[in-house]
């Protein structure tokens, strides 16, 4: 209660008539005189009450002291005054969400502070929030979080889970900051950001097994280069973008150029998870076998969830044997040629040799010349970069076979990397991708998005979206996982003027993915950029079976609201 509204409540009753202000000294003041009626015994009918009111502390009658009947007429009037405002606040300013009040933010973050004394581990910094909730990369709508907090361990999450649900506070969680669709934006009116980039060791190398354990925030670069340091011949074959940790990989069911050979996040290389669930609870998803058939796969209901349903913590990851590989390219006139070309070599015998198989449009190739960042100059044409496994003979007769069917459809130009340094050089041409689209073009901005169709379908999407951003007059480049239809389109912009016009060219290449019985996302994941694709892709049914699934697990929508479910609200209608 303010000081204003106290001196307020006190003009008013200073102002009341007399015998309401003398309540208190002298009880209750009958304002008529009594009946003198002769049928009147002189009891009142209502005795019982009266005589029950000597104790009202409003009564001359009332047995206490004049402090205690001051301190219990304190309590009776701030209680009122309590339930007023409530009743005014609800009235005036409804919730909207059923999230904390302002006052419970504080309160939260007040026991956040508590709950961890140590320096740096919980931040209200504007710069800090902001950084946290929002992504020079992504161009959708962003907000800093209420409280930045740094989870060392499964424990951590769970102490920071039970305040967010005593408090209602919504949770969104942050390692890598790689994601491109604004995953982990805030919430209004303030959410708790977990930041589980310090969550970052593995736990246990099970070398026999082809497996380890490790924590969420661990970057699958860094887990390769351990096992590489310790000289084992393993690897965790998923490799989205630079800097991408485990939890962010199993959140948007990732994949990479990998995927061609060796699947998606969807596939089996993530054996176990350990989840903290909305109400604090932990779980594991199933042991540590290689496989099993004991009940439905609840491993996978969290990849892909987006960090809706539960806080991965650790998992348990498959590996495989680090094969040596040597990398091709080939040249084509068109796109057509080049998918032709690689639908035949992956159902060649030599297919499972085929580790990767990228493509680069012209306009890519042109900006890796113009940007230098590599070690030769190529001609500009639409290009097929190859990563081929196997002991050095499987590789040879790989190449051999590929470089015969490249020709076969139209490749003018072949070449084979026999060296290491050669496979290097040559593959930094793809490495080298968003570095060069940028540095080709400088001053401008990038939107990344990615689409993802039938392979027979990749070149009809490939054409009707260059020429369609080049009639937007937009300037862009183009990089695909072609081996299973994954299509990137890096488009470029100098200012915020010109947003809206690759915002439009991005939603019409969605529904021109999806036209072609494709997804609005291939391995980025949908966050809140393409959560308004969802019904028209996954049908009504399909979208409402995952809202009941939410909200059976987290009734209070606590974890990463806004994300993934479409709006009520959003259309399912489209034109081109």
């Amino acid at each position: 209660m303010s000081s204003l509204t106290s001196r307020a409540l006190g003009r008013w009753f200073t102002a009341r008539p007399w015998h309401i202000r003398t309540m208190a000294t002298k009880g209750p003041v009958n304002s008529r005189p009594a009946s003198k009626s002769s049928g009147s015994s002189g009891a009142p009918p209502n005795s019982r009450i009266l005589a029950l009111a000597r104790y009202s502390p409003w009564s001359s009658s009332f047995p206490g002291t004049w402090r205690t009947r001051a301190l219990i007429q304190s309590a009776f009037y701030a209680v009122g005054i309590v339930l007023a405002t409530n009743y005014v606040d609800s009235v005036w300013f409804p919730p909207e969400t059923g999230y904390a009040s302002s006052r419970e933010i504080k309160v939260a973050i007040e026991k956040l502070k508590q709950g961890f004394p140590e320096e740096d581990r919980v931040s209200t910094d504007p710069s800090v929030l902001t950084e946290h909730g929002s992504s020079d990369n992504s161009y959708h709508p962003a907000s800093p979080h209420a409280v930045v907090v740094r989870a060392l361990s499964t424990e951590d999450v769970v102490k920071i889970v039970k305040i967010a649900s005593e408090c209602r506070m919504p949770m969104v969680v942050y390692s890598g900051a790689t994601s491109l669709e604004g995953h982990y934006s805030g919430v209004s009116p303030g959410s708790i950001c977990i930041d589980m980039s310090g969550m970052d060791k593995i736990l246990e190398i099970h070398e026999a097994d082809s497996d380890l354990i490790c924590q969420a925030g661990a970057k699958w670069e860094d887990i390769n280069q351990a096992l590489t340091d310790k000289g084992i011949p393993l690897f965790f074959p998923l490799d989205p973008g630079p800097g991408a940790t485990i939890g962010g990989m199993i959140g948007t069911g990732c994949s990479g150029t990998n995927a061609v050979r060796y699947g998606t996040a969807k596939a089996e290389w993530f054996l176990n998870l350990t989840v903290v669930l909305p109400n604090g609870e932990v779980i594991k998803t199933r042991r540590r076998a290689r496989k099993s058939s004991a009940g439905f796969d609840t491993t996978k209901l969290f990849i892909g969830a987006e960090g809706t349903l539960g806080i991965v913590t650790e998992a348990t990851l498959r590996l495989a044997p680090r094969l040596p590989t040597k990398v091709a390219m080939a040249q084509f006139k068109n796109v057509e040629q080049a998918v032709e070309a690689v639908q035949d070599i992956l159902n060649s015998p030599y297919g499972p040799h085929i580790q990767c198989v990228e493509l680069l449009d012209d306009n890519m190739m042109n900006a890796i010349n113009i940007a230098g960042v590599t070690t030769k100059p190529l001609p500009v044409r639409d290009t097929l970069f190859f990563k081929i496994q196997g002991d050095d003979p499987a590789i040879k007769l790989a190449a051999k076979t590929v470089q015969v069917i490249v020709t076969k459809h139209g490749s003018d130009r072949f070449e084979f990397a026999s060296t290491d340094q050669e496979a290097e050089d040559l593959w930094q041409n793809r490495k080298y991708a968003l570095t060069s689209t940028m540095g080709a073009h400088p001053g401008t901005r990038c939107w990344t998005t990615d689409v993802c169709v039938p392979v027979s379908k990749l070149p009809e999407l490939v054409y009707e979206t260059k020429k369609d951003l080049s009639a937007a007059g937009l300037r862009s480049t183009i990089v695909g996982h072609v081996g299973d239809g994954n299509f990137h389109a890096l488009i470029l912009f100098e200012n915020d003027d010109e947003l809206p016009k690759v915002h439009d060219a991005v939603h019409r290449l969605v529904h021109r993915a999806l036209d072609l019985d494709g997804t609005c996302t291939g391995e980025h994941g949908v966050g809140i950029g393409k959560k308004q694709y969802l019904s028209e892709e996954l049908g009504e049914g399909t979208v409402e079976l995952m809202r009941s699934i939410k909200k059976a697990v987290d009734p209070m929508n606590l974890l990463n609201p806004g994300k993934l479910y479409p709006d009520n609200n959003q259309s399912h209608t489209h034109s081109m």
